[in-house]
C-alpha cells in the first residue's frame, strides 16, 4: 500500500516558493539610505517560509515512517482551502482596477461571508477595518502607497 504525501508535497511546493520569493528579494536593493531596502522583507520572508517548509517536510517523513498503514487524505476542507486561494488570487488580480481598499474589503467579505458563513454585517465591517488599518499603517504612518482604483483608494 502507498502512503498519502499530501503532506510532503504540500511542504515542499512552501520551500519552493520559499526558493523564489528569496530569488525575488535578492534582485531588489537590500539597504537603502534610510534603512531596510525594498528586498530585506522578501528576502526574510522567504528565507521562513523556505525553513518552515523544509521542518513540514522533515515533520511529514518522521510520521509517514511511525504510520505502517495506508492513511487517506483527508479531503474535507480542501474545497474552502482551494476556495480562499482562488478568492485571493482573483483579488490581487483585481486590486489593480478597483485598488487595495475596495479588493481587500470584496476578499474580506468573500472570507468570512461566503466561506465561513458569517453575517454578512459582521464580514463588511471587518474588512472595512482592515482596509482601514492597512490604509493608516501603509499609507499615513509609512508613506507607502497601496494601489488606488479609479476612485482614488
Amino acid at each position: 500500500m502507498g502512503r498519502d504525501k499530501s503532506n510532503l508535497i504540500a511542504a515542499a511546493c512552501l520551500a519552493a516558493f520559499g526558493i523564489y520569493v528569496v530569488y525575488g528579494g535578492s534582485k531588489l536593493s537590500y539597504v537603502s539610505e534610510v534603512g531596510p531596502g525594498p528586498g530585506f522583507f522578501p528576502f526574510w520572508i522567504g528565507i521562513g517560509l523556505l525553513l518552515f517548509g523544509a521542518y513540514q517536510m522533515v515533520l511529514s517523513h518522521l510520521s509517514a515512517r511511525r504510520h505502517s498503514g495506508h492513511v487517506a487524505p483527508l479531503w474535507s476542507g480542501s474545497g474552502r482551502a482551494l476556495g480562499a486561494w482562488l478568492g485571493l488570487a482573483v483579488a490581487i488580480a483585481l486590486f489593480r482596477w478597483i485598488g487595495f481598499a475596495l479588493g481587500f474589503v470584496l476578499l474580506t467579505i468573500f472570507l468570512v461571508f461566503v466561506l465561513h458563513r458569517r453575517p454578512v454585517g459582521l464580514a463588511f465591517a471587518i474588512g472595512a477595518g482592515l482596509a482601514l488599518a492597512f490604509y493608516l499603517l501603509f499609507e499615513i504612518a509609512l508613506g507607502v502607497s497601496l494601489p488606488a482604483g479609479p476612485w482614488g483608494f
